[in-house]
């Protein structure tokens, strides 16, 4: 099930938008003036899916509707007194709305005072939240334990959030998070780190634990490749030909893997195999160690591809700044400066060494590629933020190329006509009033 269109009634008292979504080619694009609500849109699909249902009541709204491929729709109501002056929301409502089935709904009951319309549509957002979680700290527990009960006797509610993904890449990118366990949204519960330096680690950790994979892998294999061999019966389709092709596809195989950080050089050093004439004997050895090898090497399969794709564009750009980006097990990214001063031995670079514009670039890279799960929807707030005039003219064509090789959906927001480029047919304007 995939997400259809969004929209919106009433927000700040004054917008009502729809947003329909790019089913064919998975990106959408959303700009329109500053305090229109592009990035509260985002943020409030974002809450609803992964229950951060504090912001509902942080952000002035009549309704908010996400409408699904299999038409069914799921609707946010904020329910007022209307005689009350005072702008107080009551409850929130969740309605579901399947064709197939009856409507069913959940409530969640909350009494919060807006705050100003100015802190509403402010851009630090998590000030706001952070001044929210420090006044109304009684309620904001209240509504949690609201929020575990009603999730708890809503299983449909529960369901529809298992079936959709959804990860929100925030304009505040460059400084990851370290909760210590409280609240999500007080930070000052919270610690803060470079977010290039967390994934360059977490990288490592990923590289590490396929190592590991394959390392089993060969063992379990290697240890019944005798019994195997003397199993292996001759085949009358396997010509020298085409194992010499098998043998040198392998080595290809290798090499790319040698080459962006997977394997060391000195690894496998057998692959070096050129058959001259291969009796049958022979033949049958080397076609059960061919399927060995592709069976210990498509360990890497997954991991190789994004590693590939995200080392080709970043030293695309990277380039410009004589800079060049690698990958190893120990510290995930290697970054070395391919231009430095004599007086200067230093050649390699530590992640936090890059500028603003090249960190925002890998931490967007590296969110997309590696921290969504196949199907999801992924939102992103400003990608342009402090890149150059010709990385955002490339941008889309990069963001084509990833959602292609992992298979997700973008929604995005922006203020720069040098991301969208042509591509106007892949845009939504979020309009005001009708003057």
């Amino acid at each position: 099930m995939r997400i259809q269109q969004i929209s919106v009634t009433g927000l700040f008292g004054i917008f009502d938008h729809v947003i329909p979504l790019n089913m064919d080619e998975r990106i959408t694009i959303i700009h329109g003036p500053n305090g229109f609500g592009k990035t509260v849109m985002l943020r409030m699909l974002d809450a609803l899916f992964n229950s951060h249902y504090l912001v509902f009541w942080t952000i002035p709204f009549t309704s908010f509707r996400v409408k699904f491929d299999n038409d069914s729709s799921l609707d946010i109501m904020a329910n007022s007194d209307k005689s009350d002056k005072s702008k107080i929301i009551n409850n929130i409502t969740f309605s579901f709305y399947d064709p197939n089935s009856k409507k069913v709904y959940v409530l969640l009951n909350k009494t919060t005072k807006y705050l100003d319309n100015e802190d509403h549509q402010s851009q630090d957002y998590s000030n706001l939240l952070a001044r929210l979680a420090k006044d109304y700290e009684e309620d904001i527990k209240s509504l949690k334990a609201s929020e575990a009960k009603s999730q708890q006797e809503s299983e449909w509610l529960e369901n529809l959030k298992n079936n959709i993904h959804i990860r929100f890449i925030e304009s505040q990118r460059l400084l990851n998070s370290i909760s210590d366990g409280a609240s999500r949204l007080d930070s000052r519960s919270s610690s803060m780190s470079p977010t290039v330096s967390t994934y360059s680690n977490e990288l490592a950790q990923l590289i590490k634990s396929k190592l590991a994979e394959y390392g089993t892998t060969s063992q379990s294999l290697d240890r019944t490749f005798p019994a195997r061999v003397l199993q292996q019966r001759p085949s009358l389709d396997l010509t020298d030909e085409k194992l010499r092709h098998q043998l040198n596809e392998l080595e290809e195989t290798r090499s790319r893997l040698i080459e962006v950080g997977l394997l060391d050089k000195d690894e496998n050093s057998d692959f070096q195999i050129e058959p001259q004439a291969i009796d049958e004997s022979t033949k049958n050895i080397l076609s059960v160690y061919v399927e060995d090898v592709e069976k210990k090497l498509s360990v890497f399969n997954e991991i190789a591809s994004k590693i590939d794709l995200l080392r080709r564009i970043i030293n695309n750009k990277f380039a410009y700044s004589y800079k060049q980006m690698n990958f190893n097990k120990e510290k995930g990214f290697v970054f070395k400066t391919l231009y430095y001063p004599l007086s200067s031995n230093k050649e390699t670079l530590s992640s936090t060494d890059l500028s603003s514009g090249e960190q925002h670039e890998l931490v967007l890279l590296y969110e997309l590629l590696f921290k969504v799960q196949p199907g999801s929807l992924v939102l992103i707030d400003e990608p342009e933020l402090s890149l150059h005039v010709g990385w955002q003219s490339q941008f889309l064509k990069d963001l084509q190329e990833i959602t292609k090789l992992v298979s997700i959906d973008i929604l995005m927001a922006t203020h720069s006509p040098d991301i969208i480029q042509d591509r106007w047919d892949l845009t939504v304007e979020l309009k005001g009033l009708p003057k």
